[in-house]
């Protein structure tokens, strides 16, 4: 049985990749690349011939299949367009079945972007938090970020220039004015990183177009807030349903504004609402999920 090799590469200057990697890169008989006209620019600038396939997040089952089936017979290695595979890159899913089928899985490390953007941001103390990339739509991605609001942690993302500036109107709506680090083409010739806060990062990039690839690291809040007791909940719940929205409005201003889960306010909102009515609480059309 071979070995599944997860390699990483460089995420813009062609010298920062290790002297294992190469080996391992000229030693298996095939590498999985998620872009191969990519890869072939890497393997051909350190003179290295090793049979190319494809691997990215279109690939069918049948392409799965067949690199497993190769691993039965011989090692392989992994790569991505740029840093480590299986981080925010279709590599998880070889990953997975590898390991399901009992196959060793091996990291040889080396770039990668979120590391690299945390160092230098200035931001991080001790843990953060990876969302890798937002979702596309404003809806879920703002759910997201409400979830996010009240934990006492950095966040870490990837973003492409044409939704950077949505992601930043979404950040300050649900997170504030925090500080934020922005890494543009990180090891790349015209790397930049600029410290700012999400407001002032949304009035550049307004007046400018995004260009190149954008790792954001947003500074934790400045005193992390404690979970909201019910009591809590239900105040504000009281003050929003008294200022005459409706429940699910109710729910999502309190969710948002404390970071609390969105449907666990919800739930209390139907239960406030229930209490004060003369009748049997029901749900109204406009009312029918948080």
């Amino acid at each position: 049985m071979g070995t599944l090799y997860l390699v990483a590469t460089p995420i813009g200057n062609l010298e920062d990749i290790t002297l294992r990697a190469l080996r391992t890169l000229r030693e298996v008989p095939l590498i999985a690349a998620e872009d191969t006209r990519h890869a072939r620019k890497l393997l051909a600038h350190y003179g290295i011939e090793t049979k190319l396939v494809s691997f990215h997040e279109r690939s069918p089952p049948a392409r799965v299949a067949e690199l497993m089936e190769a691993l039965e017979r011989h090692d392989v290695a992994v790569i991505s367009d740029a840093g480590m595979p299986g981080i925010s890159d279709p590599g998880l899913v070889l990953v997975r079945e590898a390991a399901a089928r009992g196959f060793d899985v091996v990291p040889v490390p080396g770039p990668s972007a979120v590391t690299a953007a945390v160092a230098v941001s200035g931001l991080v103390e001790d843990g953060f938090l990876f969302l890798g990339f937002l979702p596309r739509r404003a809806s879920e991605r703002r759910r997201q970020l409400e979830s996010l609001a009240g934990l006492p942690f950095p966040l870490v993302l990837y973003e492409a220039p044409h939704r950077l500036r949505e992601t930043l109107r979404d950040l300050e709506a649900t997170l504030g004015d925090r500080p934020l680090a922005i890494c543009r083409e990180l090891t790349k010739l015209h790397e930049e990183v600029s410290h700012l806060t999400i407001g002032e990062a949304l009035r550049r990039y307004e007046a400018e177009a995004p260009r190149g690839e954008f790792v954001l690291v947003v500074g934790a809040p400045e005193s992390p807030q404690l979970p909201p007791s019910e009591a809590e909940l239900m105040a504000l719940l009281e003050e929003q349903l008294a200022a005459g929205r409706s429940v699910s409005a109710a729910a999502r201003e309190v969710a948002r504004a404390t970071g609390a889960s969105r449907q666990a306010v919800y739930r209390l909102a139907l239960n406030l609402r229930g209490r004060h009515a003369t009748g049997p609480p029901g749900v109204s059309a406009g009312d029918a999920r948080p």
